[in-house]
């Protein structure tokens, strides 16, 4: 019988689940070749704003494989509705039968690309790092500083948004969390003050041009995975000492790296997966002076590893 897992469920069993770990693992098979990862589905509409992602794959001889789907639409909020939604459906790879329908409601994506984001700062970040840029007030804008306190201590941020509304509320949520918050409208208050600045916008245009970014900083830019998106002026990554994707296939087709490579300014030999950066402390951040990116498209490994988490914590007891 197929096990319908609902969200309250789900964030109880992520309460107890080192999702950094699971993350950072699946990212390491990525890079060795064990996964196979098809290319991404999408549908992309322009009336309301909004889009469909529907990522799949499976471990090599594992037990099983995962599908999901994931929707964003921005402007759902004016409507009192959650920007974001979706599904996680869990299958064995053993007899193709449905395990498991995760009801997560995108909250399963939406933490596995906030590990995804700790991740890309433990091994490119600075040393010392004393204020957190992060562009978005959204979701993503809250759950990047959230568990980029797994991996570092820092909880004074300075958050760019779209207005001015949205940014008090982002001050008020994000204040009785602990954080000492600072909101701007003006990209130069967070790039001229932050060594660390995290992007989480659905922007088609660049949020960030080159002639900002100062010695020493770096930039984990996770809002743009598809081929529309944008939010950093390409020549950034032309500027950067490391350039670190989380699949060289996907950077192809979307994200920052294929932005870049569409204008001419970098090359598929500049990228480095973050699978082998984790793997290789020769490829991780090397001085405090170096200009580093981490471009995050989000890769069907995270949604395997993150939905096998949840199925085996169900099931561990019932074996």
């Amino acid at each position: 019988m197929v096990r319908t897992v609902l969200l309250d469920e789900i964030k109880t069993i992520l309460e107890t689940t080192d999702v950094i770990k699971l993350i950072e693992e699946g990212f390491i098979s990525y890079s060795k070749g064990n996964v196979i990862v098809p290319p991404v589905g999408e549908m992309i509409f322009e009336d309301p704003p909004g889009e469909c992602h529907i990522k799949y794959g499976y471990i090599k001889m594992d037990d099983y494989y995962v599908i999901k789907i994931a929707s964003g639409f921005y402007n759902n909020p004016e409507l009192n509705l959650p920007a974001f939604d979706g599904l996680m459906l869990l299958f064995s790879q053993k007899t193709g039968q449905l395990l498991s329908v995760l009801l997560d409601e995108g909250h399963l994506t939406n933490i596995r690309t906030a590990a995804a984001g700790a991740i890309a700062s433990k091994y490119m970040a600075p040393k010392q790092v004393e204020r957190i840029g992060v562009f978005g007030a959204g979701t993503h804008g809250r759950l990047q500083p959230i568990y980029l306190q797994k991996i570092l201590d820092c909880k004074n941020i300075i958050t760019w948004g779209m207005n001015q509304e949205e940014l008090d509320v982002y001050q008020r949520d994000m204040e009785k969390l602990g954080y000492t918050v600072e909101t701007t409208m003006n990209p130069e208050d967070i790039t001229s003050t932050c060594n660390l600045i995290v992007t989480c916008t659905p922007s088609k245009e660049p949020l960030i041009m080159a002639e900002q970014i100062n010695e020493g900083t770096h930039i984990t830019a996770l809002g743009s995975d598809t081929p529309e998106k944008q939010e950093l002026d390409s020549a950034i990554l032309k500027k950067a000492n490391r350039l670190v994707v989380d699949s060289i296939e996907q950077c192809m087709s979307r994200g920052e790296s294929f932005k870049a490579m569409q204008s001419g300014m970098i090359t598929q030999e500049k990228m480095i997966e973050l699978g082998n950066v984790i793997s290789n402390k020769n490829l991780q951040r090397q001085s405090d002076n170096e200009i580093t990116v981490v471009d995050l498209t989000g890769v069907a490994i995270q949604d395997i590893q993150i939905a096998k988490a949840i199925w085996e914590a169900l099931t561990k007891n019932e074996k």
